[in-house]
Order: C-alpha cells, then sequence, then structure tokens
C-alpha cells in the first residue's frame, strides 16, 4: 500500500510521499535574467556563477514517523571550488559514496521555516546516480530538528499545504 495523506487545506487525500525542490540555487535567482546567460552555468545538478561560486544539487530527507520513504527538500548547496571539483570529477561515477563529505552552505529558502538561507550542511555524495544526502548541522533550527527527530504524517500534510495553497490562504 501507497503513502497517503489528507491535505491540511484542500482537505483530498493525495497519495505518495511528496517532495518539493527548486530548479536553481537561490543565487541564479539574484543574478539579473539577462545577465544568467554569460555569468550562470546552470546544470540539472550543479550551478557555477561567475566561475567563482560553487552549487551542487541534493535532498535534505526528513524521516517520517512509521513510513519506510522520507519526506525530500531537494535542496541547493554552496560549496567551495575545491569541493565542486571533487564532486564534479566522482559525478559520473556509479560508486561515489566514498568521496567527501563535503562542507556546504544551504542556498535555499523553504518557505515552511524561517532563516534556512545559510544554515551549514554536509554534502554527502550516494552511489548509483542517487542524488547527494544533505545533511544539516545539528543546530535547534526546526528543520535541522524535523531531519534528526522525523516528522509525523499530519506535518507532512502540513507542509503539504504550506507549499501548495500558500497562495490561497
Amino acid at each position: 500500500m501507497s503513502f497517503t495523506f489528507k491535505c491540511s487545506s484542500c482537505d483530498e487525500v493525495h497519495e505518495g510521499m511528496p517532495s518539493f525542490g527548486a530548479h536553481a540555487p537561490l543565487s541564479y535567482y539574484e543574478v539579473p535574467e539577462s545577465g544568467r546567460t554569460d555569468r550562470c552555468v546552470l546544470g540539472s545538478d550543479d550551478c557555477v556563477i561567475d566561475k567563482q561560486y560553487f552549487f551542487v544539487r541534493g535532498c535534505i530527507e526528513i524521516p517520517v514517523k512509521g513510513e519506510a520513504e522520507p519526506f525530500s527538500w531537494g535542496v541547493w548547496v554552496s560549496v567551495s571550488e575545491v569541493s565542486y571539483a571533487a564532486w564534479l570529477e566522482h559525478f559520473e561515477q556509479e560508486k561515489r559514496s566514498h568521496i567527501g563529505p563535503f562542507f556546504g552552505w544551504l542556498n535555499a529558502w523553504l518557505k515552511p521555516y524561517q532563516d534556512t538561507i545559510g544554515l551549514k550542511t554536509m554534502v554527502h555524495l550516494r552511489d548509483d546516480g542517487i542524488r547527494p544526502y544533505i545533511e544539516l548541522e545539528p543546530t535547534e533550527h526546526p528543520l535541522a530538528v524535523e531531519q534528526r527527530d522525523g516528522i509525523s504524517v499530519e506535518r507532512v500534510a502540513e507542509l503539504y499545504s504550506l507549499m501548495m495553497h500558500q497562495h490561497d490562504q
């Protein structure tokens, strides 16, 4: 049986564990649209801005109590040039989980939380082409607490509602 939950805004029952992600790092959107072609190189899993700011895409996974599959935030993390070079060197390899982890700064604004931009992270590469696991520094930030302690099915429904129906509220 697949995961289902009832949205706290629209009262519809949705099937499948939701996940949310951004197409590009937040810093990409800070570059004027007219300059992005010259200043940015955006791939599906990495981004370089002005040949000096490096970003990789990964997943902040939040355990859901009683469920096998986690809730996932697709996020971008700013990493050093050295870390980016190592990430790039091993990106195409099937077995790469032994590389790293790499320190990074969260470069995403996750609407349900305050102040997610610049949270400290560790980027853990995973094998078989799976996007890296993003581990938040174990602080008292609500997102870090949820990653550490897990969330309820009701919280999944609340996050879904906040992301999908925020304009309705």
